[in-house]
């Protein structure tokens, strides 16, 4: 219990009606992202010192960093052993059951081959290929995360992947999290790394002597890990990233039937995460307003978090809106990384939903179950970026390449549209590539 240090602060309730265009913006505007021109100078200067020092670099960078000595990064089978041997049965039992349920999704919502004859002798086909070898980052700043190591291994193994590595921090002890591992083994992965921070991901996306390259990197992270994930895909010789990152945040529309209690409970888990986490609810009845206001003030005290959730709370807001229908429309102007739909009845007001990045439909859906084992991805895009990107599926890990095979007939039936077209594009290559072939056939070009 932290209620000597954690007072919720006060948080007005703002009727959307009054605002004029500025205030609703500034309404929905988020907490600066932790970056400044320190940071990327700063981040610039360790992806340097890894490219050029190697091995090196990552020693002296995780003895500041971490506060360990590591003369061997790599998790040897030995350790692999004993997490499974330290992490507590119950924990065991739970990666193995959220495994199981985040599998069955993945593999349901995979992307499948398509072959299609679009004319007569032409067939185009859609053909997958895993990415060969991929990069999985782990936090462990706050807490250890072996969900993300779910998210991330699963996906990654339904897709085949060849090569799977992961990087997690390690702690003072030289060691990385045993349920992080237990999941990490669970997964099929067994190259893991005992490192963090933007060391991490340059040494992932550049390689060292003991750090492959990877193609492409995956995870979510701090204000350094995301600033190191930017300037790494920006570089030609670095590697593609998953998505764009930020702060976590909710946004919560609750009607009169929404249990005021639930409301709060739902918008600290996700205040809890970092101090720059958003939370917002929009309701249509003020008593829900003020109720869920009032149990902010109630719970938060009693979490073990309570001082890293009473920050993210100054940034919190609660929005009274005409209807729900407007409460929507403020929901989707806004895309939040998580979206609950607290309402009578939910899945009415599903198909209204544009932008979010997961949405948790009636009174018994938190948000915790997809952060944990209801079956969907947690590594969501935040910070707006719902509005045109999805969270991490087994489509991350492949590449979805065309093909397309033309018989004679098939090159007689669309060849002249193919020339028609290059000709109107001034592209005379092109239009020559098929008339040639054209005329072996014995058609006018």
């Amino acid at each position: 219990m932290n209620a000597a240090v954690a007072t919720c602060p006060d948080l007005a309730v703002l009727l959307w009606s009054t605002l004029d265009a500025v205030a609703r913006s500034a309404t929905l505007r988020r907490p600066a992202l932790a970056y400044s021109e320190e940071l990327r100078v700063t981040v610039a200067r360790i992806i340097a010192q890894v490219r050029a020092d190697g091995d090196g670099a990552l020693q002296a960078l995780t003895r500041r960093f971490d506060g360990c000595q590591l003369e061997r990064f790599e998790v040897g089978a030995q350790e692999f052993s004993a997490a499974q041997r330290d992490v507590d049965p119950a924990v065991r039992a739970a990666i193995d059951e959220a495994y199981g349920r985040i599998e069955t999704f993945h593999r349901a919502t995979a992307p499948q081959p398509v072959r299609v004859e679009t004319a007569p002798g032409v067939v185009c086909e859609r053909v997958l290929r895993p990415i060969g070898r991929v990069g999985l980052y782990v936090p462990a700043g706050g807490a250890p995360l072996p969900s993300t190591a779910l998210m991330l291994g699963v996906p990654a193994r339904i897709a085949g992947c060849p090569e799977v590595m992961m990087c997690c921090p390690a702690g003072a002890d030289g060691r990385v999290d045993a349920a992080v591992l237990y999941a990490a083994a669970r997964c099929g992965i067994s190259r893991v790394f005992k490192l963090g921070g933007a060391q991490a991901v340059a040494a992932m996306a550049f390689g060292t002597a003991s750090v492959p390259k990877c193609d492409k990197l995956f995870g979510p992270g701090n204000a350094w890990v995301t600033e190191a994930k930017r300037q790494v895909t920006a570089d030609p010789y670095g590697a593609a990233i998953d998505l764009p990152a930020g702060p976590s945040e909710v946004l919560v529309i609750a009607d009169a039937q929404a249990d005021p209690e639930a409301v709060a409970a739902d918008l600290l888990a996700q205040a809890e995460h970092g101090p720059d986490s958003q939370v917002i609810v929009v309701a249509d009845d003020r008593a829900v307003l003020d109720a869920a206001i009032a149990e902010l003030q109630r719970q938060l005290p009693l979490l073990d978090r309570a001082d890293v959730a009473a920050r993210a709370l100054a940034h919190a807001r609660a929005v009274l809106a005409g209807s729900l229908d407007e409460a929507v429309a403020i929901s989707n102007a806004y895309a939040p990384e998580h979206l609950i739909l607290n309402v009578a009845e939910p899945r009415r007001w599903l198909e209204q939903v544009d932008n979010a990045g997961s949405i948790f439909l009636g009174p018994w859906s938190p948000e915790s179950v997809g952060d944990y084992c209801s079956g969907t991805n947690h590594v969501l895009p935040t910070y707006g970026h719902a509005r045109s990107s999805s969270g991490v599926s087994v489509a991350s890990f492949v590449k979805q390449v065309t093909v397309q095979e033309l018989s004679a007939d098939g090159l007689r039936t669309i060849g002249p549209c193919a020339a028609t077209l290059a000709r109107a594009e001034g592209l005379d290559a092109h239009e020559r590539a098929v008339t040639r072939r054209l005329a072996r056939l014995g058609e006018a070009p």
